[in-house]
């Protein structure tokens, strides 16, 4: 089977193999297809947005994969225009910003807010499938049980296209997400809980892409 994993983020593409690890699945990107268009994300959640990505790339290949994902800091009013919510690489409307100007611009907004957010990420997934649309995202208060901090003061280590692991960290340990590499969690409660979003998001994914 041949999915497209619809970014152009390094990081997103591999998290969707390995999360797909073990089934027979060539997995292609919008580079290896020549698709330099994207569409507009006027949805009011990583969820919808996701879908309209889906709905979109289905115009140039039968199985798709899409992600969009918002940024919360969770002592900050939704309506705060500070709040990067689904615009996470566009704030308050600006320019999109490269990796290294995310990391300065929210180490700056961070340090105004005394230096450490406590925050929490939600993330939409979605699937087009010859022409059908599913779509997956946990609720924000389950999201909330995996809450992070974030700090003014970054990393020197980089995650390519995941540039904001440079200033997240563990609440429990205070380490890096970048130092951590992909064991962000290190308590059985947060395991577990990372461990049944993981199953429940690899159920959706097989399911709505047909794998059996």
């Amino acid at each position: 089977m041949k999915v497209l994993i619809g970014t152009t983020n390094p990081s997103k593409v591999k998290r969707f193999e390995e999360l797909l690890t073990g089934h027979e699945i060539e997995f292609l990107t919008l580079k290896d297809l020549g698709i330099d268009r994207e569409p507009g994300e006027p949805g009011g959640n990583p969820e919808v947005n996701a879908a309209i990505k889906a709905r979109f790339y289905g115009q140039f290949f039968d199985k798709v994969i899409c992600n969009d994902s918002g940024l919360y800091f969770d002592s900050m009013p939704l309506e705060d225009s500070r709040q990067p919510g689904l615009n996470i690489r566009t704030p308050q409307g600006g320019k999109r910003m490269d990796d290294e100007e995310m990391i300065t611009y929210y180490s700056q907004l961070i340090h105004s807010l005394g230096g450490k957010v406590l925050s929490y990420y939600l993330d939409g997934i979605a699937v087009y499938n010859r022409g059908r649309v599913f779509t997956f995202m946990e609720n924000s208060e389950t999201t909330k049980g995996s809450a992070f901090y974030m700090v003014d003061k970054p990393s020197e280590k980089r995650h390519i296209g995941w540039p904001l692991d440079s200033l997240s960290l563990n609440r429990n340990t205070l380490t890096y997400f970048v130092d951590k590499g992909d064991n962000k969690y290190d308590t059985s409660e947060e395991n577990i809980m990372l461990g049944e979003y993981r199953k429940r998001l690899v159920q959706f994914l097989t399911g709505a892409l047909g794998i059996y």
